[in-house]
């Protein structure tokens, strides 16, 4: 398995495996917006988790810019996927894109 269709699958995960815990919430609880940051800063072990991920999504959201400045604007879609999923999808997603951009890189030297 080349990296390209690693990151493909670590995408598939890093959907399901975060809404498999968010959806059922949401059915119990609707759209309770102070009840989710509530519930996300319930206790120390929670608010660490959700304050690691919140700065890895902001260095994430650099390293994207960075990278679209290098590569072009398909990178609109890691900070998408950022904010609809999280870092789990967009992280992924920007390696997946990067992959396609080097091959294409590569094939137009040869």
């Amino acid at each position: 398995m080349n990296r390209k269709n690693i990151y493909l699958a670590l995408c598939l995960v890093g959907t399901i495996v975060p809404y498999w815990q968010f959806v059922p919430w949401l059915f119990e609880h609707g759209l309770d917006v102070p009840l989710f940051f509530n519930d996300m800063f319930a206790n120390r072990i929670s608010a660490f988790f959700a304050t690691d991920v919140l700065v890895s999504a902001i260095v994430l959201f650099v390293f994207i810019a960075f990278e679209r400045r290098r590569l072009g604007s398909k990178l609109w879609l890691p900070a998408v996927a950022v904010l609809t999923v999280g870092v789990s999808l967009g992280l992924p997603l920007l390696l997946y894109l990067r992959e396609n951009h080097a091959k294409i890189a590569d094939y137009q030297l040869h």
